[in-house]
């Protein structure tokens, strides 16, 4: 019979499973820092793990149903072994000491406590269950560098802030992540530095409304450093190396940005900018503090500064109060701008949000699924469209991996990110071929290197 371990046992094992967005990813890379200080080591087996962490998101019900049921798995798991099961992120800090009650949960640790989980673990162990989900005013992890569990090699991200403070009524990311924070460039370039001489392709920055990032030096009150110098400086450091980032807000791109994009060849011409509703009325319910014809704008002068750049997008249908024509209004915003991709959800009520508090998730069920299929499959047809233009062209594309249908296909992106698939012919993931376009899916460019 296997003899129960303890996590304060010599090369000790986590398994780290991570949900949710791209930063949360560099969240758990982070954490994994961390604890390879502290005399850990990665496992990607469940069942050698001494530690098991899962990252969490809470932005939607569905993604905290996952976790919950990933709990139940590892409180089976962890019987008679000593495993310390932790859960972290923005279900952590939403949801606090009643994750405790959960009999797999031994400790919780919200998105500023990762310093803190070497300690946390051991005195699992001495005292029992434990907690830290103290928000701060300060912590970016900016002097961490953290470890890639990524497989490619070729594509990797850098939190460049944390938090936000647009408080949208919506939006559970400022309650559980804290006020925005920017990143000392400093350290975004060191690590930025690092990923290129580790081989690395493409670096995408990232931030949950990156074109707010305003760095301020604490002994200069003088020297500050804006999105779109931050920006260029990345572009600078090599000027081989993609450059990608998001999420973009409305209400806060410049075009000193755009500026900066058209001026460097390796920034991807590509631009994520919810928009969310195309209704005023909506908008200003949700708090997004533009309206429709300010985020119209901002496509136009994107289109005028960068051409050809390619626009997606993020839509919530059946929000509090939305009515038929409101409804309209997204469908028609959505046609005059014709995105090149868009993340599309129907509206679920967050605990804790003001929306929660004070409207009514009013919109019938069936009345938001019902919207929600409309604009999917609108957007479906806007996608072919858009990679319909791209039929006989020759475009640049920096490969990713192999393809999941056929390992003797291989897959990457252009610069607009449109996914390309073609046949190896030799190749491998981290070089940039050109390839022509032979046909499309409103998702993938079917195509061939040309030599």
């Amino acid at each position: 019979m296997q003899s129960n371990r303890t996590v304060t046992d010599m090369n000790r094992a986590v398994y780290i499973e991570t949900y949710g967005c791209q930063m949360n990813v560099g969240d758990s890379e982070v954490v994994l820092s961390i604890l390879q200080k502290a005399g850990y080591h990665r496992t990607e087996k469940m069942e050698e793990a001494d530690v098991i962490l899962v990252n969490t998101c809470s932005i939607r019900d569905n993604a905290e149903q996952r976790v919950l049921g990933r709990l139940e798995v590892f409180r089976h798991g962890k019987k008679g072994r000593g495993t310390v099961v932790g859960v972290l992120g923005c279900m952590a800090e939403r949801l606090k000491e009643k994750l405790l009650e959960n009999k797999a949960v031994d400790l919780v640790a919200g998105p500023d406590a990762y310093r803190d989980l070497p300690r946390l673990i051991d005195a699992v162990s001495v005292d029992g269950k434990q907690i830290n989900t103290l928000l701060s005013h300060e912590e970016t992890y900016a002097d961490i560098l953290p470890v890639r569990m990524d497989s490619d090699g070729v594509t990797a991200f850098i939190s460049i802030m944390r938090g936000c403070n647009n408080v949208c009524s919506y939006c559970i990311v400022p309650y559980v992540r804290g006020a925005e924070r920017s990143r000392d460039p400093r350290s975004i370039l060191n690590e930025a530095r690092c990923l290129i001489e580790a081989g690395y392709r493409e670096i995408s920055l990232l931030g949950q409304n990156v074109d707010s990032y305003r760095w301020v030096n604490p002994e200069d009150a003088t020297d500050t450093v804006s999105f779109a110098q931050l920006l260029e400086r990345v572009a600078l450091l090599d000027e081989s190396v993609r450059i990608r980032f998001a999420t973009s807000h409305p209400k806060d791109m410049k075009d000193e940005v755009l500026f900066t994009m058209a001026r460097h060849a390796n920034i991807c011409k590509h631009i994520h900018l919810p928009v969310q509703s195309g209704s005023d009325a909506q908008l200003a319910l949700m708090n997004r503090k533009y309206t429709r014809e300010g985020y119209l704008e901002r496509v136009a002068k994107i289109r005028e500064i960068l051409p050809g750049c390619a626009i997606t997008t993020d839509v919530i249908v059946g929000f509090c109060d939305e009515s038929e024509e409101d409804f309209r209004q997204t469908v028609s915003l959505m046609e005059e701008v014709s995105y090149d991709g868009a993340f599309m959800f129907q509206y679920s009520e967050r605990p804790g949000t003001k929306a929660s508090r004070t409207m009514k998730d009013n919109v019938p069920p069936e009345v938001k699924t019902a919207r929600l299929n409309e604009i999917i499959a609108l957007q479906n047809r806007h996608s072919l469209k858009n990679n319909e233009a791209y039929v006989g062209r020759t475009v640049e594309v920096l490969i990713e991996g192999t393809s999941k249908r056929s390992k003797d296909q291989l897959f990457g992106r252009t610069d607009t990110n449109k996914t390309c698939v073609f046949p190896a012919a030799g190749h491998r993931p981290g070089e940039t071929v050109r390839v022509k376009v032979l046909s499309c899916t409103s998702a993938t460019l079917i195509s061939e290197i040309t030599e």
